[in-house]
């Protein structure tokens, strides 16, 4: 169950960041992609250090995929410039 807390977490994080940093959103899909990918990856890293129970897997999800997001759409951005 946690991990499903985790990566809709970082899904809508993924998206959020998304919506707020136009520079570096790369479309509902990809920041959906980034957002799950960062969401499971934070949840795992920052799991028990953010909060206890559903809480800290919701915050550290989003967190995560908010985090993967951005470096995935400055990533892009680098390679865009070339």
């Amino acid at each position: 169950m946690e991990m499903i807390i985790q990566l809709i977490s970082g899904a809508v994080g993924g998206n959020a960041a998304g919506a707020g940093l136009k520079k570096f959103s790369m479309g509902p899909i990809g920041n959906t992609i980034a957002g799950l990918v960062g969401g499971y990856g934070g949840g795992a890293l920052l799991g028990g250090s953010v909060g206890e129970g559903a809480v800290g897997q919701v915050a550290s999800g989003g967190i995560g995929g908010i985090v993967l997001m951005v470096v995935a759409g400055v990533v892009k951005n680098m390679m865009a410039k070339d």
